[in-house]
């Protein structure tokens, strides 16, 4: 791994749904690079195997049960995680949950759940990280998984377009708010990655293939695509790159998104 994507200094990350899929991907990147890391999760077994890797890395690492919808378990999370990096200078929000829109456009209880894990935590996480990425300038950056489903729409799945093109605009408004504090915050939109979250619609080989062919690159993404990229925002060499949303999905949205899908 190159040297020049460690932060100066290699300050802790956070990394909220790093049991598994993207936010594990991204918890190993970051550790193959020298950040020490922190996964917050709710899937106990996931977090404690991510973390493990993490320190197999040779980084300090430490895992939380945290649920990101509940507000106090956020901030008391914080005075043990700092503790345990020796400081936070970034987060990656990854913690998310789709759920489809069976009987009607909006089922309030759905989309207060996705709301509140996609878009709601991640203005709670910074909030509660806030005076820990202050005293770890200079280079504090924060990163949103949006996805882009941020950029289009899918009429089976409102409530996850509206939790993702919020993170988007949440984004963009962080990126006014605290960019004058030297704190970056950027958004990745993700297109159709291999995760826990794909797998059912790929459960078939023909809706793989189906799903496949709708990609300009022929083939779909894996989290490590993903983490790449996050592990670049949160560098040096991203210095520069702010409000920003990069879109990492192999060409859909540049050839039609869900047109493609018939969408």
């Amino acid at each position: 791994m190159s040297p020049q994507l460690l932060s100066t200094p290699a300050t802790g990350v956070v990394v909220t749904g790093g049991a598994s899929g993207i936010g594990r991907a991204c918890a190993l990147a970051l550790a193959e690079v020298g950040r020490p890391v922190a996964v917050w999760d709710i899937d106990d077994e996931g977090t404690a195997a991510t973390v493990r890797e993490c320190a197999d890395r040779g980084v300090a690492s430490e895992g939380l049960r945290v649920d990101v919808r509940e507000r106090e378990q956020i901030t008391e999370a914080v005075a043990p995680t700092v503790a345990a990096l020796g400081s936070v200078g970034g987060l990656v929000h990854a913690a998310g949950m789709v759920r489809p829109a069976i009987d009607d456009v909006v089922d309030a209880d759905t989309w207060d759940f996705v709301l509140d894990v996609n878009l709601r935590a991640h203005a709670l996480v910074v909030s509660a990280l806030l005076p820990a990425l202050r005293a770890a300038q200079p280079g504090s950056a924060v990163v949103g998984i949006a996805s882009i489903e941020g950029l289009i729409g899918h009429g089976g799945i409102p409530s996850y377009v509206a939790s993702k093109h919020g993170l988007i605009g949440l984004t963009r408004s962080l990126a006014h708010r605290l960019g004058p504090e030297g704190i970056r915050a950027n958004a990745v939109c993700p297109g159709y990655i291999q995760t826990p979250m794909l797998a059912p619609a790929i459960s078939s080989a023909e809706a793989r293939a189906a799903l496949e062919r709708t990609v300009p690159l022929g083939r779909l993404g894996e989290a490590d695509d993903i983490a790449r990229v996050v592990r670049f925002l949160l560098s040096d060499e991203a210095a520069y790159v702010h409000g920003a949303a990069i879109v990492v999905d192999g060409g859909v949205t540049a050839v039609g998104g869900q047109q493609m899908l018939g969408g």
